[in-house]
């Protein structure tokens, strides 16, 4: 059974809660992909089990839900977080100073576009805590912006392509390929204007030396 069949099985009997629940624990850092939980939320509201539009809230809820726990827990322990086993194995030493980089590199847009990185997104926002480089605030409305994004994407193509799986499971590859695309594209686009503004930072100070 493969992890799609295995969340409809759970979520066409236990409805919202199920899906609310699996979102939640899925920004903990457990390896359940979340685009893949919210295109079964979508499903079973294609299938008449639930409104696609309350699944759409439901799937807000619960990401959002999991994400501030961990920006959260970063807040509230700090450091300490990284000598727990829980954490330690999602946050690895390198992966810390990778996401500390990224954050010097990129400011707070990082929260955004975390959102669309699988598997960083627990380490950035449990860094984005522990950094204390934003408030709580600011972080949800970054994180809810991109939420606001993917969520009623994900649920309503598992909404439209639920009596066609051979065609919703194409979309999904498409979709997940046109994300990274896409986040390629933001970041080229980062990396240049950085480099511009460094330059023109570096020609500035040399003006004013002279």
């Amino acid at each position: 059974m493969d992890i799609l069949e295995f969340l409809l099985s759970i979520f066409i009997g236990n409805g919202y809660l199920a899906v609310f629940l699996v979102l939640l624990i899925c920004g903990f850092g457990v390896p359940i992909p979340e685009d893949i939980s919210l295109v079964a939320g979508g499903i079973i509201s294609g299938l008449g089990h639930t409104d696609v539009n309350v699944m759409v809230l439901i799937g807000l809820a619960g990401v959002l839900a999991g994400d501030a726990t961990m920006f959260i827990i970063g807040r509230v322990f700090g450091t300490k977080v990284l000598k727990w086993k829980v954490v330690a194995r999602i946050m690895t030493p390198q992966r810390y100073s990778a996401v500390q980089d990224k954050f010097s590199r990129y400011g707070n847009r990082v929260m955004f576009v975390a959102r669309f990185l699988p598997g960083l997104r627990s380490p950035i926002y449990l860094t984005a805590g522990m950094s204390r480089r934003v408030s709580f605030l600011q972080f949800l409305l970054l994180d809810g912006a991109a939420a606001l994004i993917s969520v009623p994407v994900w649920v309503y193509l598992g909404y439209f392509g639920a009596y066609n799986r051979e065609w919703l499971l194409g979309w999904v590859r498409v979709g997940q390929t046109g994300i990274f695309i896409a986040l390629g594209a933001l970041l080229c686009v980062t990396l240049i204007v950085y480099w511009r503004r460094k330059r023109r930072d570096c020609q500035t100070g040399n003006s004013t030396s002279r």
